[in-house]
């Protein structure tokens, strides 16, 4: 009893000393962070639904009684955005990128919406990089802000804040102007 006793503390002793190399060892460096930055953006968002050329479709509605289903924003339905992104308020103004993503609409009414949507740029020093935004949006406030959480390209990491104005409202096209305030 007492040899097998010892010769489980050597080789416990042993084993404790012996190196440990697996498919998962790397050598540990020190974290050095990169200075932030803080890049302030300024664009505006143009949804149109209704038409053809729509760039808001509901895609799923609560099959409830009651629902206004006249409109494409009534309660407990979802939409999704492939809408452009312009440089100026005017409609000819100069397309910088696109908002993919979605709104939910939920409850039994239309003031607070949640918001998920991926900004890309196609121009300019922002070609390739994008911002994601996803946050509550209490749509009847003239001012409002939404939360940045993340991006990618020159974006990686960001977070922020998105300060919204709606500029044009109608039954058929919406323009909202962003400025928003990245730090990557």
């Amino acid at each position: 009893m007492e040899r097998t006793l010892t010769l489980c503390w050597i080789l416990l002793l042993f084993i404790s000393m012996a190196p440990v190399y697996g498919q998962y060892y790397s050598e540990t460096v020190p974290y050095v962070p990169e200075p932030k930055k803080v890049t302030n953006l300024h664009f505006f968002f143009r949804g149109t639904v209704g038409s053809p050329n729509a760039t808001t479709i509901t895609v799923a509605r609560a099959n409830a009684t009651g629902n206004d289903n006249s409109s494409p924003f009534s309660p407990n339905s979802m939409v999704v955005h492939d809408a452009p992104l312009t440089a100026g308020l005017e409609p000819t103004s100069e397309i910088i990128g696109n908002a993919q993503g979605l709104e939910v609409f939920p409850g039994h009414d239309t003031t607070s919406v949640v918001v998920y949507l991926d900004f890309g740029f196609t121009k300019g020093d922002l070609n390739g990089s994008s911002i994601s935004v996803f946050s509550r949006n209490p749509v009847t406030e003239t001012e409002r802000e939404l939360a940045v959480v993340g991006g990618r390209g020159k974006f990686r990491l960001a977070k922020g804040f998105a300060l919204l104005k709606t500029r044009f409202l109608s039954n058929t096209n919406v323009t909202v102007e962003y400025n928003v305030t990245v730090i990557h």
